[in-house]
């Protein structure tokens, strides 16, 4: 029987070998830090009791905290979609079986996510949930297709991401071919319709979707709150908006002029528009066009070997840690505040919560990264093969070095975890 391919005949370009994009791999760390500083500075916590996780007893620090840092949060998940619709796109190959990419990705997100879902329910989510149907849909990462927010948030907050991202791996085969036979001359209007449709996504949204009753945690309604943002089909958008960009960068189209520098420019101009703006079209709609800029122009920087300052070892490493460092907010910022008290304290004081907060994380991050993540890539993202007619101890020997080497590419290039906001 032949095997299922990811892809199959496509009019698309050749594939060539294309260099690892460290630069990406070390902005995904700031990307991540946005989450954190979002999730700092929130005076609602998406725990129950809901409490201040903002530290700060005056009013006028924590009130422009919280209005600086309130928007960073849908700006790093927005991010890691179109990242991760990038890197995959960027690093195909045709050819490939579907069951060994499902296989990688499945292994990628699930260790993490099963460690940080047991250590939830060990600390504080146990108590919280009031039913097996307010757990059980985390734990298989389909809770974000509930509308109730006692499911689509339960456990651990944080890993509402991970359920769009596994829509995304469960539909990327079925993806990439269309992709690559775009046009290229096409490719920047494909892009556009995806920019549309995150509009269109608001739209409904704002008109369609009931505005009562208002959530607990947020200006709109529960409901507006779950389609505008949590639904993982509405994110398809970004997703396929990082494929096309992949190939705009991979086929020498995007504009020298629109440069990393001009990017962030951009991206800070969309964050202040993401202030004004009603909120839902904070989600994504007004940042979206510069994130979909600055990752395309930190890519194209790497493909000319151009110097970015993010390809740095300590920057690469971060980046590395940033899927745990995402992830395990929702214990070590959140459950940690409930232990220091709810109380409200001086600047000096609370700038040392926040970098208490800050050095946990970076420490769950990278035990995640170390002890988990990384063991089980190893372990499961491949199929194991039977050895064939060599020696013991040379087979052994080889399958060990061939193992190694296997993982070594893998990790050479990023890989799209998605860090995002509760």
């Amino acid at each position: 029987m032949p095997r299922t391919a990811v892809s199959g005949p496509d009019t698309g370009p050749a594939p060539t070998t294309r260099p690892p994009l460290l630069s990406l791999t070390g902005l995904r760390f700031l990307a991540a830090l946005l989450v954190f500083c979002f999730h700092s500075s929130l005076f609602n916590s998406p725990i129950p009791p809901n409490g201040p996780i903002n530290p700060f007893a005056d009013h006028g620090v924590a009130n422009a905290v919280e209005t600086l840092f309130s928007k960073a949060g849908y700006v790093g998940v927005s991010f890691f979609f179109v990242l991760s619709g990038f890197l995959l796109a960027w690093s195909h190959r045709p050819g490939g079986r579907m069951t060994a990419f499902w296989r990688r990705r499945l292994v990628k997100i699930f260790p993490n996510h099963l460690a940080v879902f047991a250590v939830a329910m060990l600390l504080f989510a146990g108590k919280a949930v009031h039913g097996v149907l307010d757990w059980l849909p985390n734990l298989f990462l389909v809770h974000t297709f509930f509308p109730q927010a006692s499911v689509n948030l339960s456990v651990s907050p944080p890993s509402w991401s991970l359920g769009s991202e596994l829509l995304f791996y469960l539909l990327f085969p079925l993806l990439i071919g269309p992709v690559r036979r775009i046009a290229e001359r096409r490719l920047y209007w494909w892009a556009a319709v995806m920019v549309a449709g995150t509009v269109g996504v608001q739209l409904v949204t704002q008109f369609l979707i009931p505005d009562t009753p208002k959530s607990a945690i947020t200006p709109v309604s529960d409901l507006q709150f779950w389609f505008g943002y949590l639904f993982p089909p509405g994110r398809l958008f970004e997703f396929v908006l990082g494929m096309l960009l992949a190939r705009i960068v991979a086929a020498g189209r995007w504009p020298r002029p629109l440069g990393v520098r001009v990017s962030v420019l951009l991206l800070a101009a969309g964050y202040g528009a993401a202030l004004l703006v009603p909120f839902q079209y904070s989600f994504v709609v007004a940042t979206i066009v510069p994130i979909g800029a600055l990752i395309s122009a930190v890519a194209a920087a790497d493909q000319a070997g151009r110097r970015t300052g993010l390809n740095g070892r300590v920057m690469v490493r971060l980046g590395e840690i940033s899927f745990g460092f995402y992830l395990v907010q929702g214990v070590t910022i959140f459950w940690l505040r409930l232990q220091l008290g709810s109380g409200s304290h001086s600047v000096p004081v609370g700038l040392g919560m926040l970098a208490l907060f800050l050095a946990v994380t970076l420490a769950g991050g990278w035990a995640l990264w170390r002890f988990v993540e990384m063991p089980a890539m190893r372990r499961f993202s491949r199929a194991r093969r039977r050895s064939t007619a060599v020696t013991p101890t040379a087979g052994a020997g080889a399958a060990a070095g061939a193992g190694a080497g296997a993982d070594a590419a893998a990790t050479a290039l990023p890989v799209g975890s998605s860090p995002a906001p509760s």
